[in-house]
């Protein structure tokens, strides 16, 4: 959810910037909700380094219940940001 929502606000504050300065193209919106996707992802994991490193230390350690975590954290906050982009991109075809 915190993916989705980096999404969303990021492409409502990009489509504000967009209007005030007189480029009204709701294709904008779409592709910027599209480049915004990696940071929505490291911000649902609170950064990189963390979730980086108990993954390391879960296969070092031979212990997948840490790796298994991480890797549904990871999953989870791409499926977050990819809904938000589908959602963003559905509004702005439909407005076209």
């Amino acid at each position: 959810m915190v993916a989705m929502g980096v999404i969303i606000g990021g492409s409502l504050m990009g489509a504000l910037a967009i209007v005030i300065t007189g480029k009204v193209s709701l294709q904008s919106t779409a592709s910027l909700a599209g480049r915004l996707k990696l940071w929505a992802m490291v911000a649902a994991m609170g950064g990189t380094f963390g979730a980086l490193e108990n993954l390391e230390t879960g296969i070092l350690h031979w212990q997948l219940r840490l790796v298994a975590k991480q890797l549904l954290l990871i999953l989870s906050a791409f499926a977050g940001a990819h809904l938000g982009y589908l959602i963003v991109a559905s509004i702005s075809e439909g407005g076209a």
